[in-house]
């Protein structure tokens, strides 16, 4: 009997990262988790046994997410499926967000997720299978208004997988892009939120928008329990998709912006094709 999968998810102290790594080790699942506190990470998922393995990562520090996986490939022998969850959102309009703010949301947002899979892929090549989840946005597909930076990171990690997912699938491994609509996660409040502290006048009708995207917190559509049980069945699916949305406000989304890439595309065919010999 083929022994069950070896779960590494980031993000894991709160929101659909929970939900995941609680319904994985009620599962019997041996589940390796990170987050920034292990403290933190230690007492929301509140397991005591050997198929936990809690681990305090600093995505953004490549020697640190290696660290991570090594310890995971030596407890459990190996590496089955990787979620990279971690993230955050972050609003503000290009002229507020200070220098910083942005590079510290692609350095977990983006490049957090290519240090894990940077080095996870050498083990499920070694292993010859392996699924990689990534977990964008639908504001990847269909950004809002004051969302740029944080819509630009959600859009690489779509871009990155779905390249990752035919790159790597000579040797077993396969790739998957969720784009999640709003979850009842605590994503809209300020843990797990950055709004640029410099604020602009001129900007108001966006911090109006803003204060009503918080306001929303607790009155999301998604369920993050059945987030979960959709990415446990995705990782024992034979061919999962490469794509995924979540929940029916991203399904929406998504199909709109579909139509308006179509119609634009149409509407400027004759300029698009005029620059060929």
């Amino acid at each position: 009997m083929k022994s069950k999968k070896v779960w590494f998810v980031t993000g894991a102290s709160k929101g659909l990262g929970l939900a995941l790594v609680n319904k994985l080790l009620a599962a019997g699942y041996q589940v390796a988790a990170t987050s920034r506190n292990a403290t933190s990470l230690n007492a929301a998922v509140q397991f005591d046994g050997n198929a936990f393995l809690p681990l305090q990562v600093e995505l953004g520090d490549e020697a640190s997410v290696a660290a991570a996986v090594t310890k995971t490939y030596e407890k459990f022998g190996k590496i089955d499926v990787v979620v990279n969850n971690a993230g955050y959102g972050i609003g503000g309009t290009m002229e507020e967000l200070t220098d910083k703010e942005v590079r510290d949301s692609f350095d977990v947002n983006v490049f957090g997720t290519i240090n894990v899979i940077r080095s996870v892929l050498p083990i499920m090549r070694k292993q010859g299978e392996g699924h990689i989840i990534n977990i964008s946005s639908i504001a990847g597909i269909a950004p809002s208004t004051g969302w740029s930076i944080y819509g630009a990171t959600k859009h690489a990690v779509i871009g990155l997988t779905e390249v990752l997912a035919d790159d790597v699938k000579s040797f077993g491994i396969k790739a998957t892009v969720i784009a999640p609509g709003g979850f009842r996660t605590n994503f809209n409040n300020p843990d797990s939120l950055v709004l640029a502290e410099n604020k602009i006048e001129a900007y108001t009708r966006i911090h109006e928008a803003q204060k009503r995207f918080e306001e929303m917190s607790g009155s999301q559509g998604g369920d993050p329990e059945k987030a979960a049980k959709v990415m446990i069945e995705l990782a024992e699916m034979a061919e999962p998709p490469i794509y995924l949305l979540l929940g029916s406000d991203a399904y929406a989304r998504a199909f709109s912006k579909m139509e308006l890439l179509s119609t634009t595309y149409k509407e400027w065919e004759t300029l698009t094709k005029s620059t060929d010999y």
